[in-house]
């Protein structure tokens, strides 16, 4: 019999370093089992062995390999067939390189069993550069009133933090795999529109901005491929619109532009 009714996905790529920073961060006294997916790296391999002495929490680590890279949508839906296969109730996220603050998963789970009608939250995060300095706090909307408005705009959500009751798969399916770049956008679009939602006021997650990462060196792809999503959930209303206009602007404007722009904002709100 199971002891642990909560699994954390953690797809991995070219990045074994990140991936024991991460496993190192779990709080001792957690009770949660780790899938790991290998997305078919060809350096820094994963080290089994190196990665079990690293976990002190209460669980067990699966180890699941991809024979050849295909994309982090695929690495996420594999693990979660290991997921539901094996009868979890819960699923979290993190990924490589980030770092859990306290007893996060403790918490995401207390609430949602506290809580039954929520079966999807998230928190506010921590971002670090890669030497570990502070550059600025995610704020999220934390009631679904404004999250499901909100969501046309900007992330409501910040990957890593995800917590769900694996109840949702069988109505909003697994990650897409025809947004690219923006899996997680359309993942929590999906699960916006038909269920309860929240984040956690606390900071449960610090992470790391890669400048090799995802959300910056395929930026263009991400932000066509959230046109896409909201094209797809598209109704006549303030925020849609605007997010949809929002969003053709960002895409057409050149990359140091937005660069410069965030640096203004992130200045300002160390100021505030």
């Amino acid at each position: 019999m199971r002891m642990n009714k909560v699994a954390l996905l953690i797809p991995h790529y070219n990045n074994f370093r990140g991936l024991v920073t991460s496993i190192n961060s779990i709080d001792s006294s957690e009770f949660i089992d780790i899938v790991i997916v290998d997305d078919g790296s060809t350096r820094e391999k994963i080290d089994e062995d190196v990665l079990i002495k690293a976990f002190k929490a209460n669980g067990t680590i699966k180890f699941l390999y991809l024979q050849e890279n295909k994309g982090i949508e695929h690495a996420l839906n594999h693990g979660l067939d290991y997921i539901l296969n094996n009868n979890y109730q819960f699923t979290a996220r993190l990924d490589v390189g980030d770092v859990c603050v306290g007893k996060r998963f403790q918490i995401q789970h207390k609430f949602l069993e506290d809580n039954k009608n929520i079966k999807f939250i998230g928190a506010n995060a921590n971002a670090f550069d890669m030497e570990g300095n502070f550059l600025f706090r995610y704020n999220f909307p934390l009631k679904h009133s404004e999250i499901k408005k909100r969501i046309y705009l900007n992330a409501v959500f910040v990957h890593p933090t995800f917590m769900f009751d694996n109840e949702i798969i069988k109505t909003v399916g697994y990650y897409p795999t025809n947004y690219k770049s923006a899996e997680d956008f359309a993942f929590a679009m999906k699960v916006v529109k038909h269920f309860i939602t929240e984040n956690l006021e606390e900071c449960l997650v610090n992470v790391e901005i890669n400048p090799n990462g995802i959300s910056l060196s395929k930026r263009n792809q991400q932000i066509r491929s959230r046109l896409k999503v909201i094209k797809d959930n598209f109704y006549f209303g303030y925020y849609p619109i605007y997010g949809l206009f929002r969003n053709i602007i960002i895409c057409i404007t050149p990359n140091k532009w937005i660069a410069a722009l965030k640096k203004i904002k992130k200045r300002n709100d160390r100021l505030h």
